[in-house]
């Protein structure tokens, strides 16, 4: 198993942070540790993606939406988290194509089946709280599609939220599939998550509370963080039938039941920016 570990790094802990996760990932390769202390804020957590952001060599084109689990919620007073989509991991899913998405060796991979929004126009920078009904009118469409939740970091979710906010919220991508035109007269969607022909979960998607929800969340947060919401933007709503455990090689097809499907493999990932399989 590779590792990346920096050591006698300069500047406080955060930075530290942001830095040894955002060589790992450019690196390709698995950390044997959280890098640091944990956050135990939201605003720490979130001073540590911030810095990750700046220091990462790619263009944020969305952002995955996450729940904070009830038993975090004392601590990490907020419904939802985010964290950033680059550029190189957003892919699009065509029909009877199976897209490949890279996970680190030794660190952690899953998919997530999950609504994807697209906004329609810039959010007003100044607008920080947003309903779900203002929400509604920023889609410029909506698709199936899938997050995929890598780390270098076998163990990031076991550490809680402040470890998944620093670390990119445990996302490295989103594939895009295909787009569902009246989508504002359906109430629900079900899926199901299938990895190498086995059956892995089922889940139900209430549009409303659900995907919108997330919407709203992330053009308030991002507005809060300095970062209102771009149009184009993709935002991954949040995981319909849980987050599955996948390595290299193997392959996962989620079915969205009445509206299609996505197929996709993980792929051992390389260097980043080398041109290896993304």
């Amino acid at each position: 198993m590779s590792s990346a570990v920096l050591h006698g790094l300069p500047g406080d802990g955060a930075e530290m942070i942001a830095e040894q996760f955002v060589r790992a990932r450019l690196a390709g390769q698995s950390l044997p540790q959280y890098p640091g202390i944990v956050p135990t804020t939201l605003a720490d957590a979130y001073r540590c993606q911030e810095l990750a952001i700046e220091r990462f060599p790619d263009q944020v084109v969305g952002w995955k939406v996450a729940r904070i689990g009830a038993a975090f919620a004392q601590q990490f007073p907020e419904e939802r988290l985010v964290g950033p989509v680059f550029s190189r991991n957003l892919h699009t899913a065509r029909i009877g194509q199976v897209v490949d998405f890279p996970v680190i060796e030794g660190g952690f991979g899953a998919v997530e089946a999950e609504i994807v929004l697209r906004v329609n126009e810039d959010a007003p920078a100044d607008k920080k709280v947003w309903s779900i009904d203002e929400a509604a009118e920023m889609v410029r469409s909506f698709h199936l599609g899938v997050e995929t939740a890598v780390s270098p970091l076998a163990t990031l979710n076991e550490l809680g939220p402040g470890a998944v906010i620093s670390d990119f919220g445990n996302n490295w991508g989103v594939i895009v599939g295909a787009s569902i035109g009246e989508w504002r007269s359906i109430e629900e969607i079900v899926a199901l998550t299938f990895i190498d022909d086995g059956f892995v979960g089922r889940g139900t998607a209430f549009i409303r509370p659900g995907a919108l929800g997330a919407l709203a969340f992330a053009l308030s947060k991002c507005a809060e963080r300095g970062r209102p919401l771009r149009a184009g933007d993709y935002i991954s709503t949040g995981a319909i039938t849980g987050v599955h455990d996948i390595r290299s090689g193997q392959h996962s097809r989620l079915v969205f039941e009445g509206c299609g499907e996505v197929e996709c493999r993980a792929v051992r990932a390389g260097p980043y920016l080398s041109g290896a399989p993304r």
